[in-house]
This record gives C-alpha cells, structure tokens and sequence, in this order.
C-alpha cells in the first residue's frame, strides 16, 4: 500500500536515512530476480498497468558515466489506486571493464535502496534484462526511481571520470504495478479526477454514453467535454468510445442526458438547469460517472462549457447558474502555443523552473517545449531570434566545458564555456575579452535555423564540464552547476502567417487550420447520415486531438449534417463517414484528391514529373504543386482501408476540408492509433494519408492553394523566387519600358538641340 500518513511518511524517511548512514544496511535491499527467475503470479482481484521509460519521459538511451553515474525517472501512482506489487523490468548493458566484486547498479526508490543488480564478467557488453521486485511501500503520490551505476576499473588509483565506466539503460524498460482500485469522494471539486489523472502517463480511454443516437447538438455538447479530456491528456493522447442506451460494464464513464432523453440505469435528480453531478456506476462499485445534464441540448453544452472552463464547483451536484458566454479567441492565442506577437521568456514555456536548472559534471539535457503555429513562414529567413541568458559554475583553467544546443536532435551550435559570450566576428571577439571574465549571467544572441523546426519541437541545451587535471590518487572535484535563466527570450513575431494547402503534416501535429481560432470558432464538423456509435468517438477523438493541441475546449465548433453544409460555407470543415454514409463525398468527387475508378481501385493524381525532369524552370525554394496533372497512381483498396484527405472547400476558395473516410468506422481507431505514434505520424503529409494495414503512405496532390497574408514586398519577393519564368517577362518588359523611356528623352533632346542651332 502507498504512504498516505505523516507517520508513514517518517518512517519511509527514517528507512532511507538509515540505508544513506549505515553501509551494513545497504548490502541487504530487496534482491533482484534474474531473467530467468519468474515472478510469482498477481492476484485475480489486482489490476495491473505498465508505463515504459518513453512514456515517462525518457525517449532516449540512458547513459550512466562515471564512478557514481546518476538517472533519475518520474514516476507518479494515479490517485485512486493502493500499489500492492512494483516491479521494474530493466533493460540494460554495462562495460566490460568493470569489476564484478567492486561494481553494481543501484535502485532507489525515492531515496531508498530498493535493489542492487550484479555485473557479473561474462554477461559484460551484452544486452541484458531482468526483473526487480520494488517495495510497495515506498511509493508515494510522486516518485523518484533512480538508477545509479557504482563502477570501478581498477583496485588502484582511478580516473572517477574513464571511459571504460559505463552502463546503458534502454528505454524500452518498465515498471509494472499490481494495484488494487481506491474509491474517491463523489466530489466535483476533484475534477478531472478520477476521470483523468494527471499522474497516470498512459494514454485516457474515457467512455462517453448516450441515451440512444446523439443530436448534432448533443455531439456538440459532448465535443467541448472531450477537447477539455483532450487538453488534460495532452501527449499521452485520449480516446472516447461511445455507448448508445447501456452504461459500460466497468469503469469510469461520462454520461450525457436531458430531462426528454434521460440517461439508462441511472436515477437522476431533479433537473432545473444545466447540471453536472457525479455518482457511483451502478453495476462497479469502483467506478464513477460523471453525469452532464440539461432541460435540452443547449444546457447540455453549458453545462460541459462551465466545466470545461474551470468554474468551480463541489460536491455531489451543481448546477451552474449565471454562466455567461467567455470573449471569443483571437487568431494563434491557444494556450499551448509560442505566442507570435511578441517575445516570449523561458519561463513562460516550463511548468517546473527546476527543469532550467543542473548539477554535475555530465548533467541530463535542459529541455523546453515550443509549440509554434504550423504556418509561420519562414522563406529566407536568417533564423529565429533567441536571447540566450545562462550561467554556470565558471571551470578551473582553460578546458573543454561547453553547452551543445539543438532542436530536437539537430545539432545548433556549441557556446564554450570560458566565462564570455561566443562571437564570431573577430571585432566583437576583441570587445568581449576586454570584459571582466565570469561576470554571470552570460547573455548571447542566437539564431535558431528554421529547418529543423516542426509544429511541436524541444529545443534542448546540454551543459558539458570538463574535469580539472587532477594530482595523482585525487577523486574529489568542487561540484559545478549550470542553469537557463528564465528572462531568456524567443521571438517569433517578426514571422507572417502563410502557408501552402493542403498540408496534413500541420493537421496531424498541430489540428490547423482548425486550430489557428483556439476554441475552434470557425469549424464545422460535418457528420455523416444517420452515424453509429463508433461515428460518434471518431468525431469525439478529434475534438479531443484538437484539444490536445490548443490546451483550450472547443467552445464553438459547430456539429452539422450534409444537408446544413452550405450555411457554414465560411467554415473549415471536417468531414466524416463512407461513401455510403456521407452523401458530401459523392457530390464533391471531383474535388477528392483520392478519387474511386470503374475498377474499384483508387486513382491517385501525380504532379511533379516536370519538377524532377525540368528543375532548371524552378527555384530552389519552389513549392509549386499547381502543374497539370502528368501521371496517376492506382491503389487497390482492402476492406481495412483508412483514408485521410486534404483539399481547398468546394464552398469557399481559401477554406480548407480534411475528410476523414472510411467503410468501416471501426478501422478509424487504427488511424488514430498511428495518429499518437510519433514515428507513424511523422509519415502524415501532403493531401492524403492512407492507412493500409499498418503501414502509413502519404501523397502529395495536384491542387494548391494559400492560407494566410503576406507583406506586399515579401510577397512579391516569395512570387517571383516561385515563378522565375515570370521574373524574366518582368525584367523584359521594364527593360523595354526603360529603353522607350530612354529613346523618347534622347529623341527630345535632339529636338531641342536642333531648334536652337536653328
């Protein structure tokens, strides 16, 4: 069971204390069990979970360098669960150069020793695994499991820092827990608890039940709770399967109703506005529901709109009086986003100001997230501006200490760490040595490349020191610590917004163009006739994907039918269905950059044989895809198929449709599934993205339009760098206007001349 006392507490510290102090006390922790040892088997009434070290966080190999190399892993215990069993599974190699008798691994589970593995000689540079049965005892609420290399080479005088001391972990490890459900309070004052837990990394499978075929309006209603559910679940992703006249057997379930329409096997209190309420599941007693109620569809969306919002509320019931319609969003303002109109500090893009901060001569990665606007147009630029303010532990000498900075895992630049600002122009150079030395914080100007940037990046900075030259036999270095400040800026506001269409790599990492309002003001999902529950959490998943990108609840979308589509010309709309169940994809056929030939196969149109045969007519920077169609493709479908496709709105030129197609929409979960794996949805480009099986293609279409303003001159400069053949007829003709220009002056000079000799 977890800590949950003061008394348990202290004592969970008395235990660590006692390991830290009495080196007798560390030789026994709880032992390892090796690879071939099996667990003993988890009891019948025990759920159980695992969370890779990629889901925490870790999506790299971790390196542990040194006599003493340190990582630490977070990991946090949803707060309606009681851990009965904690078990690591560790993949993991080691140096062959350690000593078997002098060198281990150590686990630590928030300060305490939890488990000592072996690097036995003839296991040494191999690919290793093995399970490590932790106390359950010693996990609280938020958790620290550290893994520690304790390495020695030699009996003699070592170099605490030698390269032959080394262990990895691979991410792919584990911990897997055995736990028993915890009842919560029946209190809206919890919220999202136990729905969503922010402490639980996996990803949220919420289901959303219904009285039986959900209205528009109740869609609609529905759709502002699961883009708030979205914007909770964040990276982990969230998904809302839909029930239509029953409650799910178990779990937690969010439950829609009206006083006309009310939900199945609940007894409901009495309805005098919109309501939200949480009760127990009538059929599992661990379960909760979360109950969004209304006289009619229109309380139904107050209702998950004051919640979404975050009015407070408490206990059992609530009903929201009073509440009233927030400002509408401006463009690009999601809360999720780099702001683009004005500078913006480091710490506004952290949660936790200790993630700017480390310690130790080979320190973790300093890591800040920046979202930007998908179509900040970057054409020649020099970069992104960044006012880089840092400090650190200024090294003893003349060394090799330096931070690397990267985007993502491209590298940037490396800033020496010599106590003065890097510069390169040998003047600027001159000006900064004549500065006192170490004055901190350091301030240097960067360009950031815009090549390496995506829709969700991490620019990281790695701090690097040197160890001094040490005397012979000396281990002890002073201890040295680095940080961001966090008044250091980036500034993307200098950038337009502009953009090539379709692009589905900006929807699929960012949801634009429906994004660029955060509350989704000028969106329409249109739904196809007569949808079925699995219709229903498609659209359900997309709100919460939308939700996820803009970290804000779409308020204003708007849940329409073929037959309305024509009001909501001025909208970017989302499509849904079959080609049996939405009647827009018959009428709009030939719009579909995917279109069904006579043989039942699917024609694809090509555009860029003239570019790859003629690239002399076409500039380096050129993004022209408007070339008449040269070649065509032809997919056999399969019964499997999923289809995602983007193409400018038959109704409106500038407005933008993603369709989201498929047969069966129970296949629609497999796109989504490759939609949450970073790899696969790396492969979401151009105007179609057709999932076959489990393999992702991507195809770029022969339509093209543009999103977004330019600056006249940026403009013109970006027509002309597209379409130089133009560029020559220009240049023609103002030469030619220049040359008549010439002659008729040249000609009334002479004139002149001649009247007066005359």
């Amino acid at each position: 069971m977890r800590l949950r006392t003061p008394a348990a507490f202290a004592l969970a510290f008395l235990f660590g204390l006692a390991h830290a102090q009495d080196p007798a006390a560390a030789v026994d922790p709880m032992p390892a069990t090796g690879p071939l040892a099996p667990l003993a088997p988890v009891p019948a009434d025990l759920r159980q979970s695992r969370s890779t070290l990629r889901q925490l966080g870790i999506d790299y190999e971790i390196t542990l360098r040194g006599i003493q190399g340190t990582a630490g892993v977070p990991f946090p215990v949803r707060s309606d669960q009681v851990i009965q069993r904690a078990t690591l599974h560790l993949k993991y190699s080691y140096s062959p150069a350690l000593l078997p008798d002098l060198s281990h691994l150590k686990v630590t589970v928030n300060g305490v020793t939890a488990a000592t593995v072996p690097v036995p000689s003839e296991d040494a540079g191999r690919e290793l695994e093995r399970d490590i049965e932790l106390d359950p005892r010693l996990f609280v609420d938020h958790n620290w499991i550290n893994l520690q290399l304790i390495g020695h080479y030699t009996r003699d005088c070592e170099d605490p820092d030698h390269t032959s001391l080394w262990a990895n972990i691979d991410r792919g490890s584990y911990v897997e827990l055995a736990w028993a459900p915890l009842q919560l309070a029946n209190d809206l004052s919890l919220l999202p608890l136990p729905f969503f837990d922010p402490r639980d990394t996996s990803r949220l499978e919420l289901p959303f039940v219904f009285p039986g075929q959900p209205s528009n309006a109740t869609v609609q209603a529905a759709g502002v709770a699961a883009s708030w559910f979205g914007a909770q679940a964040g990276y982990r992703g969230a998904l809302f399967p839909t029930y239509t006249g029953m409650l799910p057997v178990q779990g937690n379930a969010v439950v829609f109703g009206t006083t006309r329409n009310p939900p199945p096997g609940i007894q409901l209190p009495e309805i005098n506005g919109p309501t939200l309420a949480i009760t127990n599941h009538p059929q599992d007693p661990n379960g909760k529901l979360l109950l969004v109620l209304g006289r009619d569809e229109a309380e139904l969306r107050v209702a998950a709109s004051a919640m979404s919002l975050g009015t407070p509320l408490s206990g059992e019931l609530a009903v929201v009086q009073g509440y009233r319609e927030v400002e509408p969003r401006k463009p690009y303002d999601a809360p999720n986003w780099v702001p683009s109109d004005r500078p913006v500090r480091f710490d506004e893009l952290v949660r936790d100001q200790a993630a700017l901060n480390v310690r130790g001569y080979h320190p973790d990665l300093i890591r800040i997230g920046l979202q930007l606007a998908p179509d900040l147009f970057v054409w020649e630029s020099d970069g992104i501006p960044v006012n880089l303010r840092y400090r650190y532990t200024l090294p003893e000498g003349a060394d090799k200490s330096a931070m690397n900075v990267s985007i993502n895992d491209a590298f940037v630049t490396t800033l020496p760490l010599n106590g003065r600002p890097h510069a390169r122009p040998a003047p600027v150079r001159l000006w900064n040595s004549l500065k006192a030395k170490g004055q901190m914080p350091i301030e240097q100007p960067l360009m950031l490349p815009t090549g390496p940037f995506s829709s969700s990046s991490q620019l990281r900075f790695h701090f690097f020191f040197d160890r001094p030259v040490a005397e012979a036999c000396k281990n002890t270095f002073p201890d040295v610590s680095a940080a961001i400040d966090g008044d250091s800026t980036i500034d993307v506001s200098g950038f337009p917004h502009f953009i090539a269409m379709p692009n589905l790599a900006a929807f699929g990492n960012a949801g634009f163009p429906f994004t660029r309002l955060a509350d989704l003001a000028e969106t329409a999902v249109v739904m196809p006739d007569n949808p079925g529950q699995d219709d229903v959490a498609n659209a359900l998943a997309l709100f919460g994907r939308m939700g996820a990108s803009t970290g804000y609840p779409a308020l204003r979308a708007q849940v329409v039918n073929a037959a309305q589509v024509e009001q909501y010309a001025g909208h970017d709309l989302v499509v849904l269905g079959s080609s049996r169940s939405q009647p827009l994809f018959t009428r709009w056929a030939s719009h579909l950059p995917l279109g069904n030939t006579r043989d039942g196969s699917r024609s694809y149109a090509l555009t860029d044989w003239l570019k790859r045969h003629a690239p002399f007519f076409f500039s380096p920077d050129s993004r022209r895809t408007d070339l008449p169609t040269t070649a065509e493709v032809a997919v056999r479908p399969e019964a499997g198929d999923v289809v995602l496709m983007g193409f400018e709105s038959p109704l409106r030129s500038g407005r933008s449709v993603v369709a989201l197609q498929a047969e069966d929409p129970a296949q629609v979960a497999r796109l989504f599934e490759a939609w949450f794996d970073p790899e696969k949805l790396a492969a979401f480009q151009g105007s179609v993205v057709l999932l076959q099986r489990d393999k992702v293609v991507s195809l770029a279409g022969n339509q093209t339009y543009h999103v977004g303003k330019l600056p006249p001159l940026t403009a013109m400069r970006w027509f002309f760098g597209n379409h130089p053949l133009w560029l020559a007829v220009l240049v023609c003709l103002a030469s030619l206007l220049l040359a008549m220009v010439a002659r008729w002056l040249l000609q009334r000079r002479a004139a002149s001349r001649t009247r007066a000799g005359g």
